[in-house]
C-alpha cells in the first residue's frame, strides 16, 4: 500500500533503517509525557522492543505498521502515525476495527501535522473494505491528540483502563470513526 501525499508531507513505512530518528523522537519528556509518563527511550529499547514489536504488526500490503511523517519541501521527519488492528497484542485482535495513533517532534506540535498526516492516512485505508471502524485511543488529559480525532470526525466512545505489555495499564479514552 502507498499512502498519496498530502498538502504539505509525504509518508513512508518505518523500517530497522529509522531505528534513530525513533530514538530522537522519544527523548523529549513532553513527547513522551502521554506515553509513559515522560521517560525517554534507550537506543536498546528502540532495537530490542520498540522494533521487533513494529515488525510484529507491520504488513505492507494492508497498510499497517507505522507511517513516518516528513515534510515535502525540506525532507525533515517529523513523526510517525501508527496503523494496526485494535487490541493486536491481546488475545482477541479487532482485524476489522483499526487503530490509528501518533508521535511528533514537539517542535512541530500546534501545526496541524499530526492532523493532516492522521486524516490522510485514515482516507487511505477508508479505501479498504475489511476497514470497518477506525479507533485511536489516548490519556484523558491529552488535549492535542483528542482534538486530532476530533477533527478525523472520530466520537467519544468510552474511558476505560488500556493494559499495554510494554507500558502497563493506562486511563484512557477511546474515540472511534465507522468506514462509511
Amino acid at each position: 500500500m502507498n499512502i498519496e501525499n498530502s498538502t504539505r508531507l509525504n509518508y513512508q513505512l518505518i523500517d530497522e533503517t529509522d531505528s534513530e530518528f525513533l530514538f530522537q523522537l522519544d527523548q523529549s519528556p513532553d513527547v513522551m509525557r502521554y506515553i509513559n509518563g515522560g521517560v525517554m527511550t534507550t537506543r536498546e529499547d528502540i532495537i530490542d522492543k520498540f522494533i521487533p514489536r513494529h515488525n510484529a504488526y507491520k504488513n505492507p500490503v494492508k497498510g499497517w505498521g507505522l507511517w513516518k511523517v516528513s515534510i515535502t519541501e525540506t525532507k525533515q521527519d517529523i513523526g510517525w502515525v501508527l496503523v494496526r488492528p485494535m487490541d493486536f497484542f491481546s488475545d482477541k485482535p479487532i482485524w476489522h476495527d483499526i487503530e490509528l495513533g501518533w508521535r511528533f517532534l514537539q517542535s512541530t506540535w500546534g501545526k496541524g501535522y499530526a492532523s493532516e498526516a492522521a486524516i490522510q492516512i485514515h482516507q487511505a485505508l477508508a479505501k479498504q473494505p475489511d476497514n470497518k471502524v477506525f479507533s485511536a485511543i489516548a490519556m484523558h488529559d491529552n488535549a492535542g491528540s483528542i482534538a486530532v480525532m476530533k477533527k478525523m470526525g472520530m466520537k467519544y466512545v468510552k474511558s476505560y483502563t488500556h493494559s499495554d505489555s510494554q507500558l502497563g495499564d493506562l486511563d484512557v479514552v477511546l474515540y472511534n470513526i465507522e468506514n462509511s
